[in-house]
């Protein structure tokens, strides 16, 4: 790997000069910077960030801070994160990634004291986020990927919750189910006050109850486990259940077994849609699970974004974004089973004749 006292040699010019070239703390004649610039376009050097950043007094560092626990980095977590890499890498910064949390507040004041960060990220937002409060007190700017309860001041990019689940709530009421049941978040969670299990949790009551249905949200580990404990307990509660609205990816792979031991066929027994889900986890069950698609990607790039615009003028123009999920329809839902739908005719899998509610759920599974 070439250095700068490579540039220097073949350029035939000083190290400082190299420097100087770089940083532009000192006036350069244009012929020296061309050679100097020509002799690390031979060399391939590529210039410490921390170097380019002298003369502007940046780092070219931003920090994404995000809570991490056993559970690491799912697909559609990780959407979020290289997103924002991505458009960080483009506008020639790094992000660096660090697992703090609203636990973790004596750590992050070091961190943004020593003006090692030009910007954060925050992910994993809770309604009222300790974190914000830090960062603000210590003048770093930040965008948050979430939303506090009092976003006065602040950007954020969000999801748009209250659509997503309406979006989801009504997919199902449209395919004739009534009794239908959310798996959110662990119950320790929403009493830490995460954003996006209280505001689907406010949300699916708000969908439910304005189709005149009764609303029914179950807690779940963010575990298969979970998902098993958390279908034991819908059925004891909504034992005449016909679906399940689940925004929990690894409680859902458990839902999906324990209904599977259970008897239950999906989406003939019960019909399940995942929300904030990528496509690459709803193709991973099987049937391939009818989601509400995140856009993670776009939300960590366009997070980057408008803390880039904060950069460069000063704390910038406020900026505060809602982007839906996308409602994909894939094998999981189906209209429920009606009761004359036990009369089959011989083949097992073809309704019998006159079976006209059998004949519409067959049709709509074929179209998905």
């Amino acid at each position: 790997m070439a250095t700068m006292q490579d540039v220097a040699r073949l350029a035939r010019v000083s190290v400082s000069t190299v420097s100087y070239v770089l940083t532009g703390t000192r006036p350069i004649s244009q012929a020296t910077r061309d050679k100097v610039l020509a002799a690390m376009a031979e060399l391939d050097y590529q210039p410490n960030a921390m170097a380019r950043g002298l003369a502007s007094r940046r780092s070219r560092i931003l920090g994404l801070l995000l809570p991490m626990d056993e559970r690491g980095l799912g697909a559609t977590e990780t959407a979020f994160v290289t997103g924002a890499a991505a458009a960080a890498g483009a506008a020639g910064y790094h992000l660096v990634l660090s697992p703090i949390g609203v636990g973790d507040l004596d750590e992050l004041r070091r961190l943004a004291s020593q003006r090692m960060l030009d910007g954060a990220l925050l992910m994993e937002v809770q309604l009222h986020d300790l974190r914000v409060d830090v960062l603000r007190e210590v003048g770093v700017p930040l965008v948050l990927i979430g939303r506090t309860a009092d976003t006065t001041g602040l950007s954020y990019v969000d999801i748009d919750f209250e659509q997503t689940v309406q979006e989801a709530v009504g997919h199902l009421v449209n395919l004739g189910h009534r009794r239908i049941v959310y798996v959110n978040h662990s119950a320790d969670t929403l009493a830490e006050g995460y954003g996006p299990a209280l505001r689907t949790r406010d949300a699916f009551t708000t969908a439910m109850t304005g189709h005149g249905l009764e609303p029914l949200m179950i807690p779940a580990e963010d575990s298969a486990a979970g998902g098993r404990a958390a279908l034991d307990t819908a059925l004891r509660q909504a034992p005449d259940l016909t679906a399940i609205l689940a925004m929990n990816e690894n409680a859902v792979f458990g839902l999906l077994g324990e209904l599977a031991n259970r008897g239950r066929s999906v989406p003939d027994d019960v019909s399940v849609v995942s929300m904030v889900t990528s496509p690459q986890v709803a193709e991973l069950a099987t049937p391939a699970l009818t989601a509400m698609s995140s856009p993670g990607s776009a939300v960590g790039r366009i997070a980057i974004e408008t803390l880039l615009r904060h950069l460069d003028g000063g704390r910038g123009e406020i900026q505060q974004q809602l982007l839906p999920c996308a409602l994909e329809v894939r094998g999981s839902s189906a209209p429920p089973r009606t009761a004359d739908e036990s009369d089959t005719g011989a083949g097992g899998d073809q309704p019998a004749p006159g079976n006209e509610a059998a004949r519409r759920r067959a049709a709509t599974r074929r179209r998905a």
